[in-house]
């Protein structure tokens, strides 16, 4: 008889520290009860996809959820290819705030940083 080890598979995405303190800070301030946020990339901007937070009431089938000490994130799973490997950090300056990702998918940028391309 063969024994099958299930293996844990790992997350699609790394947060960093300051990434799940910025989801803390969200959901701290979600206007109604949420399961989390989700992290999307609809089609718009200059290279055709663009990161997209918004909370998240219910997850869709197909979302896969990444537990965080802040909370859970969910991946859209239309999403998720484009974004696996990737790294969500969370940056503020003196003039911009904003998530901000590291992502070994995306083949191209548009000049501002808002939209890229796989």
């Amino acid at each position: 008889m063969t024994t099958t080890l299930a293996r844990t598979r790992p997350a699609p995405i790394t947060l960093t520290e300051a990434a799940v303190r910025r989801i803390a800070a969200l959901l701290a301030k979600a206007p109604g009860p949420v399961a989390g946020v989700r992290l999307s990339t609809p089609k718009r901007g200059c290279s055709g996809l663009a990161y997209s937070i918004d909370y998240v009431e219910m997850p869709n089938p197909g979302d896969e959820a990444v537990p965080t000490p802040a909370g859970t994130l969910y991946v859209d799973g239309g999403s998720l290819l484009y974004l696996i490997g990737s790294t969500m950090d969370w940056v503020e300056d003196d003039f911009t705030a904003g998530f901000v990702f590291a992502n070994p998918n995306a083949k191209g940028a548009c000049g501002c940083g808002e939209s890229f391309t796989v």
